[in-house]
């Protein structure tokens, strides 16, 4: 904490008034604060060899013995700014786990399986309630799925008249499509920054969609699906 902001974190008790002298989290403004102190402190190996996100941090590499030389840097900047990390929090050598919500592996980025089973195990939306819990869920899934605006518009159309919601087979026929998707969703790949990035568009009376893919390994990859309704 700046000392002339310090006095601003009193918090009274029974014996006596304390503050803060290191920002504490709970503050309105704290996250991001410790954000851009992330990024200043980071900023010539975000994108590079670790990924942040507030107090989350994943150090990447292709390799163990780069893995190892990008650890000794980034503990070196750890050092250099003064900071902790928790032992009891971090997790060393492991191939793939989840971040932000995603699962990483070398392979590239996996939809969340706990999110795609709470979609696999609904029922089909019966009213408006249950049609906007999935459009909410779908929310975090949409770069996995290709032509989405597509694949949901009749369902969509109803949250248009709300008034007048009657599902009908082309409902139907669009929810169970889209939870075969789900069913075995894509893998992201990782965007390689020196390769041309693809893309291609669908234009259709419904939606506009689009996907990145890259060249890899002699055939053509996704990086990531978007679907805009018109």
């Amino acid at each position: 904490m700046h000392p002339s902001d310090e006095e601003k974190t009193t918090f009274i008790t029974e014996n006596a008034n304390f503050c803060y002298r290191v920002m504490p989290f709970g503050l309105k403004n704290a996250g991001a604060t410790y954000q851009r102190l992330m990024d200043k402190v980071f900023q010539g190996q975000i994108g590079r060899n670790i990924e942040i996100y507030v107090d989350d941090m994943v150090v990447k590499s292709n390799s163990l013995v780069k893995h190892i030389t990008n650890l000794d840097e980034i503990f070196g900047e750890l050092r250099k700014h003064n900071m902790r990390l928790n032992p009891e929090k971090c997790t060393f050598g492991v191939k793939g786990g989840k971040f932000l919500g995603f699962m990483l592996s070398a392979r590239g980025i996996k939809a969340n399986r706990d999110k795609c089973q709470a979609v696999l195990n609904m029922q089909s939306p019966s009213n408006l309630k249950e049609l906007q819990r999935l459009s909410g869920r779908l929310v975090a899934l949409s770069r996995f799925l290709l032509r989405l605006g597509n694949k949901i518009s009749p369902m969509t159309k109803l949250l248009r008249k709300a008034s007048d919601f009657s599902r009908n087979e082309p409902c139907e026929e669009a929810f169970m499509a889209l939870k075969e998707t789900l069913a075995t969703p894509p893998i992201l790949t990782r965007p390689v920054p020196s390769n041309p990035i693809l893309v291609y568009l669908a234009v259709s009376d419904e939606a506009i969609s689009s996907v990145l893919a890259q060249e890899k390994e002699g055939t053509q990859a996704p990086i990531y699906f978007v679907s805009q309704l018109l």
